[in-house]
């Protein structure tokens, strides 16, 4: 019988140990997710003139109006999945985020050369965050979280 409750009790131990792991490694990633976010998000806020001449030219309306709004997405659900605030709303909105701007910014397919080659690697980086967040959707932010305080 004690045996058995010194298997089970480091078996606890074990599990504990993983469970940490898996923890440090959700809060890690999710920062490395997000970095992205937050340099351009910080980028656009500083240059929102030269982020409304950007969607401008490609052809968006109201650029002026997207530009600010774009700057605040990106940088607060940045932070948000960062600190693990609502992250499964935000990992979506980011998911959603990053596809929308493939058909706007990184339409290969209307592309020659050179700037095919680099909106397509632009494009697959978008789609592979997608799977990225979706993950991270489906998982949760772990405990080292604001959801999880």
């Amino acid at each position: 019988m004690r045996a058995l409750q010194n298997h089970e009790f480091k078996q606890r131990g074990r599990n504990e140990g993983t469970k940490s792991m898996r923890d440090t490694l959700l809060l890690i990633g999710r920062i490395l997710l997000i970095a992205i976010f937050i340099l351009s998000g910080l980028g656009k806020v500083f240059d929102l003139a030269g982020t409304a001449a950007y969607i401008g030219s490609k052809g968006l309306p109201l650029p002026t109006v997207l530009a600010p709004l774009v700057a605040i997405a990106e940088l607060g659900l940045g932070l948000a999945v960062a600190i693990g605030f609502q992250t499964r709303l935000a990992a979506y909105a980011l998911a959603a985020f990053s596809l929308l701007t493939i058909p706007f910014f990184h339409d290969f397919w209307n592309m020659a050369g050179e700037a095919r080659m680099l909106n397509q690697v632009q494009a697959l980086k978008n789609i592979a965050m997608v799977g990225a967040f979706l993950i991270l959707a489906a998982v949760g932010p772990g405990r080292y979280s604001v959801d999880r305080a």
